[in-house]
Order: C-alpha cells, then sequence, then structure tokens
C-alpha cells in the first residue's frame, strides 16, 4: 500500500503544479490550454541544461525559465494581441511536440528517448513512505501559497478583479495588461516547473510524448477545483494516485499477470472525463475568462 502512495504522490506533482499555475493564470482571465506543449518544452530544456550545464539545478532553473517564456509570449499574444487564446494553447502543443523530436536528434543524434545520467536526476529525500522527491512537498507548499496570495493580498485582489471586472481594475488605475501578463509568467513557470520535474525529478529521461497527457489532465483538475488551489491539489492527488496505480500494477509481482495492464493505463483518463462530465457546468469561472480586454 505504502508503494501505491508513493507513486501516486510522485504523479501528482506534474499535475498539481501544473494546475496550480493555471488556476493563478485563469483567475485573471486568461484561459492557456497549451500545458501539455509547456511541460514537453521544458522537460527537453531541463534535461540539455543538465548535461551540458551543471547539474540538475541548472535544469530545473531552465525548466521554469522556458515555462515562463512560453508564458510571456501566450500572454503578449493574448493580451497585446487579442489573439485567440485556445489557438494560441493549441499552437504551443503542436510546435512542442514537433520541437523536442526533432531536438532530440539534433542535440543526441538519436531518435525517441534520450535517459538521463543518475547524478543529474533531482536527489530524492527520505520519508517515512520511501523516497520522495523534494518537490511532492513543494508543490503541496506551492498550493497552500497560492492560496494565501490569491485570498489575503492586495495582488490576488487585482488578479481576480482583473478576470471578474477588468473595467473596474483599469478606471482604478491599475495597468489591466500587466495583471493579466504577470499571471501568464507564473501559470507558465509553474508548468516549466512541472516539465523539469517530469525529465530529471521522475521518469530520467525525454522524449516527445513524456508528458503523456498530463497536461489536460491538469486542466481537467483546474475545472474540478472551481479555481481554487487547494481543490486543485487535491484533485491532482486523486488523478496522481490514478496514474501511480499504473504503474504499480506493471511492477508488482502477483499483481502485473493478474490485472490487465492495459486496461489500467486507461484509468487516469477514464477518471478525467467523468471528473469534466460531472464538474463542468457547476463550477463558476470569471466573467471575462478567455475574453480579450478593449478600452472603449
Amino acid at each position: 500500500m505504502l508503494a501505491v502512495i508513493n507513486a501516486g504522490l510522485y504523479a501528482m506533482v506534474p499535475l498539481a503544479l501544473c494546475a496550480i499555475g493555471e488556476v493563478f493564470n485563469e483567475k485573471a482571465g486568461i484561459v492557456n490550454i497549451g500545458l501539455e506543449g509547456i511541460m514537453l518544452l521544458a522537460s527537453f530544456m531541463a534535461v540539455v541544461c543538465a548535461e551540458f550545464l551543471g547539474g540538475w539545478i541548472t535544469g530545473v532553473i531552465a525548466g521554469v525559465l522556458t515555462g515562463a517564456l512560453i508564458g510571456l509570449i501566450h500572454g503578449v499574444i493574448s493580451i497585446y494581441g487579442k489573439g485567440d487564446q485556445i489557438i494560441s494553447g493549441v499552437g504551443i502543443n503542436i510546435f512542442a511536440v514537433g520541437f523536442v523530436a526533432f531536438g532530440i536528434m539534433i542535440v543526441w543524434g538519436t531518435p525517441g528517448a534520450r535517459p538521463i545520467e543518475w547524478e543529474l536526476n533531482i536527489p530524492f529525500i527520505p520519508s517515512p513512505l520511501g523516497h520522495l522527491s523534494p518537490l511532492v512537498i513543494v508543490a503541496i507548499l506551492l498550493a497552500i501559497l497560492m492560496h494565501f496570495v490569491l485570498h489575503h493580498t492586495v495582488l490576488g485582489l487585482r488578479v481576480k478583479a482583473a478576470g471578474e471586472n477588468p473595467e473596474a481594475v483599469d478606471v482604478a488605475g491599475i495597468n489591466i495588461e500587466t495583471v493579466r501578463l504577470f499571471a501568464c509568467v507564473v501559470g507558465g513557470a509553474f508548468a516549466g516547473l512541472a516539465g523539469a520535474y517530469l525529465s530529471i525529478g521522475w521518469l530520467g529521461h525525454v522524449s516527445k510524448m513524456i508528458s503523456a497527457g498530463r497536461g489536460f489532465i491538469a486542466l481537467a483538475c483546474v475545472v474540478f477545483s472551481g479555481l481554487e488551489p487547494l481543490l486543485a491539489l487535491a484533485a491532482a492527488l486523486i488523478f496522481g494516485f490514478c496514474d501511480g496505480l499504473r504503474w504499480w500494477v506493471a511492477i508488482t509481482p502477483g499483481v502485473k499477470e493478474v490485472v490487465p495492464f492495459y486496461f489500467v493505463l486507461m484509468t487516469p483518463y477514464i477518471v478525467t472525463l467523468a471528473v469534466i462530465s460531472i464538474a463542468i457546468g457547476r463550477k463558476r469561472f470569471p466573467k471575462a475568462s478567455g475574453i480579450p480586454y478593449r478600452r472603449e
């Protein structure tokens, strides 16, 4: 049982980080469905920088900066260019798949996946549940921090107002574009951290399929949470348990021979569809969500 919980916590981290960042993003009125692509690009850059620039710390920083940069680009397109936010997010996802597949060939000369050396992985920490990544604790703390920021600070009030009533924010003399762009960068940075964790904190390799739909599952966590960081963390834990369960089934003698592995592989996605079907339409989102702000 401890092994299942451990696997679930590992699988929770990328979902939680992406979902918490997207909650902050959407509170400001900007929707980014490009989480899958951001994670993929960040995981690639994390491995490149970890190998060639000096270790896992450099890789984590590279992943975060990659995510922040893509969030910035998405924000500029959505806020200043008044572009369609959904199309921009889809573009990020499509670009990431092609870029990473091409990048692996260019950098390492081999198609498919690139495993990394053990010492380049983020070090484990001991716990009663076994070895854990420190990013498990970081994800939980970031959810608590984001809850505090959104509900108990002036910044949080401005972010929520930017998504709910941008006209009032503008009239109050606050630069609505700056607030929204800041939220985009923060959301992208969180997804970038999730991507770095995937490659150098959990799976130990990079490939064009490493994100494996987790960006979309994170969006399901956002819908389930109704844009509440702590609920997003809880949803990520549920989905993470389903994701971790399949890994546990695949490696546990006596279980993998009985339980159909390919059926278990479907579990996170079946649960995602079920949760979306139940939660969609029952949660209230900001009135200006996904709508570019135009001064009159």
